[in-house]
């Protein structure tokens, strides 16, 4: 018999889509969440609690698998390697981020959780696959409140660039590593198929929504202030941190997803028609 493939974060956008793409392929999965109650899966895949920052649950979670899909959370990874070494897993993919790749990663707080789990996993006995995505195409999600109350989104850096990536393309390829062994061992810089500035991505919101979108410069400190409900100052600062390094700078652009799934990266704009009621009023 097939050992399930254990998929953490199940509840994700990455998760989820990844669980249905292994279940439609026949293989055995097992659904890891927090709150499995709460689960919404394909017939047929078993569902278990995992807190990775509980370690008394990681046991059962690990049981009789051989391959994880792992968030990246170093709270008790030492622990969970360990329960995993001794499950018999030979496989870890990570989602972990190319913020990893640059300069003073150790110490920013975005890259320095990712950085603590890739470490550990490359330390271990156990297989590593490093998927490291850039920004999100879902992050354009946080505009969406501001766009449908006021048509307008408050930026401190408008030229600020990044290359969005399609949550399903890194579901394709976190697929293509569990399934295809060659692919095993190796990190995977994974970006969108262009880079955008943050005021482009806002009009083409506009363009998949049929309506204006104003951008607003606003100060670092405006900004930070309108986040603060949200955002720790370290993490606050770490964004305007990047946000400055690449206003006017285009972002870096990779063939991986390409190269790992033999299909192109997926536009901005069509995650953009894919969510455009997200951000209608």
């Amino acid at each position: 018999m097939t050992p399930p493939v254990l998929v953490t974060g199940s509840r994700g956008a990455i998760g989820s889509a990844l669980i249905s793409r292994l279940r439609a392929a026949g293989t055995p999965v097992r659904a890891a969440s927090a709150a499995p109650e709460k689960l919404e899966v394909p017939e047929g895949v078993e569902t278990v609690r995992l807190r990775l920052d509980e370690p008394g649950t990681f046991p059962a979670a690990l049981a009789g698998v051989r391959q994880v899909f792992l968030y990246a959370d170093p709270t008790r990874i030492d622990a969970f390697l360990a329960d995993a070494t001794a499950a018999g897993v030979e496989h870890i993919v990570l989602l972990s981020s190319s913020s990893v790749l640059y300069a003073g990663a150790e110490d920013n707080p975005i890259a320095r959780r990712h950085l603590a789990v890739e470490q550990a996993l490359t330390a271990s006995d156990i297989d590593a696959t490093l998927l490291r995505p850039g920004a999100f195409a879902g992050n354009a999600v946080g505009w969406a409140w501001s766009i449908r109350s006021t048509g307008t989104v408050q930026l401190p850096y408008p030229g600020t660039h990044a290359s969005p990536i399609h949550q399903a393309d890194v579901a394709d390829a976190a697929f293509a590593v569990l399934t295809e062994p060659r692919l095993r061992g190796a990190a995977y810089h994974l970006t969108g198929p262009e880079s955008l500035t943050a005021a482009q991505q806002i009009a083409v919101l506009g363009a998949a929504t049929s309506r204006e979108i104003a951008v607003e410069t606003v100060s670092p400190e405006t900004w930070k202030a309108a986040m603060s409900a949200y955002l720790d100052d370290a993490t606050a600062d770490a964004l305007l941190g990047y946000f400055a390094s690449y206003d006017g700078r285009p972002d870096t652009v990779t063939r991986g997803v390409e190269e790992l799934t033999a299909h192109p990266a997926r536009t901005f704009a069509e995650w953009a028609a894919e969510n455009a009621d997200t951000f209608r009023p």
